[in-house]
């Protein structure tokens, strides 16, 4: 990645113009997407309730899994206690927002359980499905998964704007003042926080990642593969999670280009964060094709039935097109169209081919759910519920977002200006800051 900054930009130059608030109108369409979309669904529940909740579970699974992954990219950072994303990194940490209310959302999916999943309406055959889709002991696993999750999320975010919020208390909108207030409690000095706080991510980031993995993996099972009363495949949850991890950063290079425009701040975020962003975009575009195709492979060349009729049912009928275009959108455009570095730094390109995947895993967790569900079709279940639902998390998920850039500084300024930003490079005990021995 990029090389450290020789010149350090100070304080009061970074703070220029990045406390800029979030136009309102930003917030009213969010608000007006999430009420069109509670009224659809309500209006639903009365006509087709199955078709809500199913449009209401792709939804979850997309949102949850894209905010999920952006945290974990964050983790990542500090993990390689990376130096070129401190500018840009507040931009994706916003996702964050958006994990405690999925947990709602998750358990009113549940709710509606009966819409869903057929094996809540009688009991598998197989008796080792029986038993792990006992509804008790699921309903444990998946609310205590995404609840570590979840967990481990917010601390650590919260965590990396305290840092923040510690120095530059008045930064962010007057509604959140007194949680900045109790965000401060115990601030020390600011080398002691920086090392402090860092020391204590570096573990979280590592659990944060586990959690990560093992759990969506799980989730991917119980949520999407289940659907199927006979398919099965290992790399089902590495294919689910990996590209929720590409979206989440196609996602965040849009985010930043809007941020980068709105706050006039050019000379912070630089043409080289995109090249970066590009370059990521890229590399697991080509991981997500990787494990797609590894899947595909060996399904293909085992020709077991109980397999194969998952990947043929979603290459006939009225699902050929869509299961074609969703690879043209998650893999073909962004892959071969990213291969120049031109293509990266050219923002009207970048724009693209970061859209052409956000727009391409929603259809991709279209494509698990409902093909399971409804089976060989002529016509493909698609309207008013699926594109009125969409609208509602939407809106949610935007709100969410927006709240958490107007409460909180906007960059990592503590880490971008401070005269000890550095230090973290080499591990210290915060108790005594002293350096400690490399093994440790």
């Amino acid at each position: 990645m990029s090389t450290h900054d020789a010149h350090a930009p100070s304080r009061e130059e970074v703070l220029v113009g990045i406390d800029r608030p979030t136009p309102p109108l930003l917030k009213t369409i969010a608000i007006v997407l999430a009420g069109l979309g509670l009224i659809v669904f309500v209006i639903g529940l009365f006509i087709q309730p199955d078709r809500v909740w199913q449009a209401l579970l792709v939804n979850w699974l997309y949102f949850t899994s894209i905010s999920s992954a952006g945290v974990v990219f964050v983790a990542v950072q500090r993990i390689t206690t990376a130096r070129w994303s401190r500018p840009i990194i507040r931009f994706l940490e916003g996702y964050v927002a958006f994990l405690p209310i999925a947990f709602v959302l998750m358990l009113i999916l549940l709710v509606g359980r009966h819409h869903i999943f057929w094996w809540s309406n009688h009991a598998p055959e197989i008796p080792e499905k029986r038993v792990w889709l006992n509804p008790p002991f699921f309903f444990t696993r998946v609310i205590l998964v995404y609840l570590i999750i979840t967990v481990l999320s917010v601390w650590y975010i919260y965590l990396s704007v305290r840092l923040d919020v510690g120095i530059l208390p008045e930064s962010g909108a007057k509604w959140a003042r007194g949680l900045r207030e109790r965000m401060r409690r115990g601030y020390k000095d600011e080398r002691r926080e920086l090392h402090s706080t860092h020391s204590l991510q570096g573990r979280l980031a590592v659990f944060l990642g586990f959690a990560f993995a093992f759990g969506w993996i799980l989730l991917a099972w119980d949520f999407s593969m289940s659907l199927d009363p006979h398919f099965q495949s290992t790399m089902y949850g590495w294919w689910f999670f990996m590209g929720a991890w590409v979206t989440a950063l196609a996602s965040w290079t849009l985010i930043v280009m809007a941020w980068r425009r709105y706050l006039a701040r050019y000379d912070l975020i630089q043409d080289k964060h995109f090249h970066d962003l590009g370059k990521l975009c890229f590399a697991f575009t080509a991981f997500w094709g990787y494990l797609t195709f590894a899947q595909y492979l060996v399904i293909w060349y085992g020709n077991l039935g109980e397999e194969t009729h998952w990947m043929r049912l979603r290459l006939i009928e009225g699902w050929r097109i869509p299961t074609l275009i969703t690879v043209g959108l998650m893999f073909v455009l962004p892959f071969f169209g990213l291969l120049s570095r031109a293509a990266k730094v050219f923002l009207p390109t970048l724009v693209l081919f970061a859209s052409s995947t956000v727009l391409g895993l929603w259809m991709h967790r279209y494509l698990e759910v409902y093909p399971s569900i409804y089976g060989v079709v002529a016509n493909i279940p698609f309207g008013i519920w699926e594109v009125g639902v969409t609208a509602g998390l939407l809106g949610i998920w935007g709100f969410c977002y927006l709240s958490f850039m107007d409460a909180f500084p906007r960059m990592r300024v503590l880490l971008m200006t401070s005269p000890y930003r550095d230090e973290v490079q080499v591990p210290v005990d915060p108790r005594t800051m002293e350096p400690l021995p490399a093994h440790e």
